[in-house]
């Protein structure tokens, strides 16, 4: 058998005030998640941690990116995180912070014929 793309879920997230990249990623992956309920796992007879999930993420600073943080998000499976940069940073009016938005790709996987 082999690991065949069964699904690809897509988020943006926020930190409005923070300029936290984590806190954006997190956000970014939780939106592509928690809009859908997967039963393609069922429908094949597969437990939901059969899922193999990779995960994109795209950021201005990737490199301020918590990836375990990032990974604690998934509800099922096992999953890898890759961060790119991307996404978007607005500085404040007074030029004392900013808004960061993270964008988040998750495919998923299953093992099947």
């Amino acid at each position: 058998m082999a690991l065949k793309r069964m699904v690809l879920e897509i988020g943006m997230g926020t930190d409005i005030r923070g300029a936290d990249s984590t806190k954006a990623a997190v956000r970014a992956l939780r939106d592509a998640l928690w809009h859908n309920s997967l039963t393609v796992t069922a429908a094949l007879g597969l437990p939901t941690d059969a899922m193999v999930v990779d995960v994109t993420i795209g950021v201005p600073r990737p490199e301020q990116v918590d990836k375990a943080a990032v990974l604690a998000v998934l509800p099922h499976g096992t999953g890898t995180v890759r961060v790119v940069e991307g996404g978007l940073e607005i500085p404040n009016a007074a030029g004392t912070g900013s808004t960061v938005m993270a964008n988040a790709a998750a495919v998923v996987r299953l093992d099947v014929a």
